[in-house]
Parts: structure tokens; sequence; C-alpha cells
């Protein structure tokens, strides 16, 4: 099956059930396109007992899409650069110390938490594991998805300051955490025998430090090119280029894209580089155009995280795992938060019950599903697959559909 195939199939898919949802449903975009989605593989379920041909042909579909190459490597950059240009850049800068404590320090903390309650309530239900690869299920889990968060927050209303400080984090610590799982993957893959403090600190500062430079680098060229030219055709292609041969060149010298990305799109997105950079016009197609990839990947992926039902391992201890693993981490998100509040809650003027607003958005997505689609099955893939894809649907449709409900009550 070729990829022009795929993606025809994956749009039309993405048209019917997005009218669905806006006709009928009224959903959030991403929460309705993965319900419609979810309903629909089900349906194909309950055919197969009478005719199989249709669920093998939907299977044999999603066994061709590399959803983890698809979405990390090619739409994560698109799609964070896209977030970056539309946020609020001036109260970004304003919060930026608790956003960074968030996006490291709290992704650590929630990483450690999470492997350990989850290693201790495995086996309460007898499913044995080695710790390593739960603290791997706390890598890939604790981080907050930028392209749920984004889609959700914008219908909520959220307050400013409270909004800026969940997509500011979500923006960044989504490039820290892939880095602390490939770290983490590593020690499980190679054993502890060859585990180097040293090593394993340079690589991550490599990572995230070079990440943070590429970025700016990109983004100030990216400025200087705009601002040295006025038509609007031209720009937009710049700032296309600027996505995908960034994107090129961090994995060539082996820096963090999502987060150059995040960076790159924050300074051309920026009120002051606009306003020197770009004419009305410019600025209005530059807006409209990534708007229009925003959504369309949204709704590309959403429909691809409800068709990966199909490839999970239907068994009730690993659901059962799954439905577990909510209130962990839900837990563990709270107690990750709790330090860089209080020590910033005075400074900053934070509206109050922050922490509790922030661990019930925090939401999870397609980049948990991503890496948990990389594990190898010697290291429980199976298992942490149906976690994950459990924790994902209760997050975007449980907490998704109830976040703005709270935001209203607790502020």
């Amino acid at each position: 099956m070729d990829t022009y195939v795929i993606a025809t199939v994956l749009i039309v898919f993405s048209a019917i059930f997005g009218y669905i949802n806006v006709r009928f449903l009224e959903f959030p975009n991403t929460i309705g396109l993965m319900v419609i989605t979810i309903v629909f593989t089900l349906l194909v379920f309950a055919l197969s007992y009478f005719d199989p041909t249709l669920l093998e042909k939907e299977r044999e579909f999603i066994g061709h899409i590399d959803f983890r190459t698809l979405l990390l490597d090619i739409m994560l950059s698109f799609l964070l650069f896209a977030g970056a240009l539309h946020t609020n850049f001036q109260q970004l800068k304003i919060q930026k110390k608790p956003i960074l404590a968030f996006a490291t320090l709290s992704t650590l903390i929630s990483t450690l938490l999470v492997g350990i309650f989850v290693y201790f309530g495995l086996q309460v239900i007898h499913l044995d594991t080695d710790f390593i690869y739960c603290l791997l299920f706390g890598a890939l889990i604790s981080p907050t998805d930028p392209i749920a968060v984004l889609g959700i927050l914008k219908k909520v209303g959220a307050p400013k300051k409270l909004e800026t400080k969940i997509v500011g984090e979500s923006l960044f610590n989504d490039g820290v955490g892939v880095v602390v799982f490939i770290t983490i993957f590593g020690i499980a893959n190679k054993g502890l025998a060859h585990f180097s403090v040293l090593h394993t600190t340079l690589e991550f500062f490599q990572e995230v430090g070079g990440g943070l430079l590429l970025g700016s680098f990109i983004g100030y060229t990216t400025y200087r090119l705009l601002k040295s030219i006025d038509d609007y055709d031209t720009e937009v292609i710049i700032t296309i280029a600027a996505v995908m041969g960034g994107t090129l060149l961090a994995s060539k010298i082996h820096v963090s894209a999502p987060l150059a990305m995040v960076v790159a799109g924050l300074i051309v997105g920026n009120d002051t580089v606009r306003q020197s950079a770009m004419s009305k016009i410019t600025e209005q197609y530059v807006d409209k155009f990534w708007e229009l990839v925003d959504v369309l990947l949204n709704t590309i992926l959403f429909v691809m995280i409800g068709m990966e039902l199909l490839v999970l391992t239907f068994e009730k201890e690993f659901f059962l795992a799954g439905v577990l693993a909510i209130p962990a981490l839900l837990f563990a998100r709270y107690l990750s938060l709790m330090l860089p509040i209080k020590f910033y809650a005075k400074k900053l003027d934070f509206i109050k019950n922050t922490n509790i607003i922030m661990t019930w958005g925090g939401l999870r997505g397609g980049i948990s599903i991503a890496l948990a689609l990389s594990l190898p099955h010697e290291m429980n893939r199976d298992l942490f697959l149906v976690m994950t894809y459990t924790v994902v649907v209760f997050s975007i449709i449980g907490q998704g559909l109830t976040v703005g409900k709270l935001i209203k009550k607790l502020t």
C-alpha cells in the first residue's frame, strides 16, 4: 500500500468523522474525532463475527502505518511549530521559570514516581516486570501532550496566566520527555553494567541544550530572511523550509528536534518579530497556513489514535493495569507539580487551585502511544501499550471533556 493511498484514506476518514462531530456531537475536535474513530473500530470488531473482511482490511491498513515514525519524525515538528507560533510569547516570558521547572524537574519526578507506583501496582495484580521497564513507562506517559492540550484548551476559556503555564509546559516537556525516554531505554537495552552517569548526562544536555540552541538559530535566521523581503508566498515557504530543514538537521547532529521547533516557532511568532519582519498580508497568510496545518495534522493524528485500538493485545489483566495506572499517574503529577508551584506561587501570583487544575489539565496523547509502540516485545510492549492506550483515552475523553467545567468551578 503506497503513501498516497494511506494519506487519502486517513484524510477521507478525517473529513467524514470531522463532519459527524461538527454536525451532531459538537465535541472539541480532538475528542470528537477520537470517540467516533473508536466507535467505528468497535463496530468493525462487532461486524467481524459475521464477516471478518472489513476487520482484516482495516488491520492491514493500520499495519502499513509506522505510527511512531510518522508522528515523532514528521508530524510533531509541524504541530509544535504551529502551536508555538500562536502562543503568547510575552506571557510565556513572564512565566518562563515555573514553565522550565514543570518541563524538567516535574517531568523527572513524575517519571520516577509513576515507575515506583506502577512497579508495585503490577505486583498486586500478579504482573511482575522489571523496575527499569516501569520507569520506561513512567518516562513515556509523564509528559503532557501539546497537541491534545492546545486543541482542548482553546475551547474551554482558561485564564490566560493558567493557559500559558499548561501550554508552555506541554510545548517543552514532550521534548524533555522524549530525551528521558531514550536515556532510560538505552539503560534498559544495554544494562546497568554499560551505564555511565557522565556519558548519560552529557547526552541529555546535548539533546536538550542543542535543541534550544538550534531552535534559536533557526528562528533568528527565519526572522532575518522574512525581514529582508516582502512577498507572502515566499515567506510562507520559508517557514515550511525552517521546520523541515531544521528537523532534518536536528536528527543529523543528534539534538532534540521538538525543542528546536518550539523555540523557532516562539521566535517567529513573537509580536516584535511579526511587526518588524512581516507585512499585514504576510502575517495573515502565515497564520492561516499554519492554522490549517495544525487542524489537518491534528485531525489525522486523532483518527490514527482511534484506529490503533486494532493493534492492542486484549488481556483483561492488561486493561486492569491501565485502569490502575490512571490514579497513579494523576497522583504522581500532582506531587511533581507541588514544589515548583509552592516556590513560584507568591512571586508570580498564581491563581488558586493551580495544582489541581494543572494535574487534571495535563492531557496525554499520541506522543505517549508512539513511544509505547517503539518498545520491543521483551520490554513488555503489549502490556505497556494497552496501559498507555487506556490512560490516553481516559485523558483525552474523561479529562478533556471536564477540564473546562473544573476550571470554571475552581477559579
